[in-house]
């Protein structure tokens, strides 16, 4: 059994070491939602962390499969690898009120973002130069308590408020080079904002150190993503057929997308005293985040989709939902200091298309409590990438990824974190 005592140092353990988990195999997941300060046992509470991504994801034996202009040209004579993924940094910053049997967080994160920078020289630059994707999130979420039992349920209520901007880089055509007069690359950038909202419930038995929660995030919608396709460098004065429009142009263009919901098991329990068991199952609905068509501004009204004869140009993602399953266990090793370590499997989003595959992570961490007031965490986490392959897609009748094919293999994703949290 558990006591009492146990729950205050054990209870928070599950944190440490999911603080270090990368959701790198995920679609767009970064930071994802995290309310666990929410449950924090202080009246008055804040937290501040930041978490340290390195994947280190290298593709290879890449094909140059669209070799007509516009569309790169031939780019098989460049290098056949390249290195895909950027380093990253994931902010969080919360607060937590509670009177009485209310709790309210006000956090701040940037749950979903992308990174990928493979460059210029490699024979997919058709496809790709550099993507960049961010969010930043505004949240408030409520949760009242009452008895019921042996312990206390809760019922969880909120609200968050979504920006997302972005912008990506490609080769599309390689005549400009050699005629001077242009580098060839196109680059779109886009931007929206849009509202969601959450609803859970929660059950703690605290002398058991025991919590189990149940939380579904729902979609944000961005009905009104818009930005430019700016295609100013793609321009060879009487060459067709870059010598009329979009191309030597910047062009207004919409589309619509939705960030997907998600729905998310969290349990943790006191096993002995001072040792803490905790796991979680999380669905992520990726599949809503197919082919984002985008179309110019002057078509609206009409139908944007990939054979409408209206789109531009297209984000084509394809992810299929994900699972992330997360086990672990956590010891208070005295007044001061506890650790824990967890063992996590994310299913890959890409399945033909794109390289996010299955990752397995190990992550560790440890807290130090000098006094009641103060917590600092450290942890890190060291995991596989496994290995796979990308190539032509066809879905809803459309072929994708007609531009470039690619292999790769088992690589490495490491990220450390730490946090401090001031309760009183």
């Amino acid at each position: 059994m558990a006591s009492r005592m146990t729950s205050a140092g054990v209870l928070s353990l599950a944190l440490i070491s999911t603080l270090a988990q990368p959701s790198f195999a995920g679609g767009l997941d970064r930071g994802g939602y995290n309310i666990d300060l929410l449950f924090d046992q202080s009246r008055f509470s804040a937290q501040a962390a930041v978490i340290y991504v390195m994947p280190q994801r290298e593709l290879k034996n890449v094909r140059d499969t669209n070799t007509s202009i516009p569309g790169g040209g031939n780019l098989n004579g460049r290098p056949n690898s390249a290195d895909e993924t950027e380093n990253y940094a994931i902010p969080y910053v919360g607060f937590k009120a509670g009177y009485e049997d209310v709790d309210c967080l006000f956090d701040y994160s940037e749950p979903f973002g992308a990174h990928t920078n493979p460059g210029i020289n490699w024979a997919g630059a058709n496809n790709n130069i550099e993507t960049k994707i961010e969010t930043h999130n505004y949240a408030t979420t409520c949760s009242y308590k009452f008895d019921v039992g042996p312990g206390q349920l809760r019922l969880i209520g909120g609200a968050f408020y979504q920006e997302v901007e972005g912008f990506k880089e490609r080769l599309v055509s390689t005549l400009p080079i050699a005629f001077g007069t242009g580098t060839g690359v196109g680059r779109l950038d886009l931007e929206d904002n849009g509202w969601g909202w959450r609803t859970g419930i929660a059950y703690e038995i605290p002398e058991y150190a025991m919590r189990a929660s149940l939380v579904y995030n729902s979609r944000v919608k961005y009905d009104n993503l818009s930005g430019t396709v700016d295609l100013t460098q793609v321009t060879t004065g009487s060459r067709a057929p870059l010598n009329v429009p979009p191309y030597g142009r910047v062009t207004n263009v919409f589309g619509e997308a939705e960030a997907p919901d998600s729905l998310e098991l969290k349990v943790q329990s006191g096993i002995a005293p001072d040792w803490l068991a905790f796991g979680s199952v999380k669905w992520t609905n990726w599949s809503v985040l197919q082919s984002i068509s985008l179309c110019p501004t002057v078509t609206k009204g009409r139908a944007c989709t990939p054979t409408s004869g209206t789109q531009l140009t297209s984000l084509d993602l394809l992810y299929q939902d994900g699972w992330t399953i997360s086990g672990g266990i956590g010891h208070k090793f005295n007044e001061q200091w506890t650790g824990a370590v967890s063992l996590t499997w994310d299913r890959g989003t890409s399945h033909g298309y794109g390289s996010q595959t299955d990752t397995w992570t190990v992550g560790v961490g440890a807290a130090y409590n000098p006094n009641d007031n103060i917590e600092w965490r450290v942890a890190g986490a060291l995991g596989v990438l496994t290995s796979g392959s990308s190539g032509v897609l066809v879905q809803d009748g459309v072929a994708y990824g007609t531009d470039v094919s690619y292999d790769y293999g088992n690589d490495l994703v490491a990220a450390v974190s730490t946090s401090i949290k001031v309760k009183f």
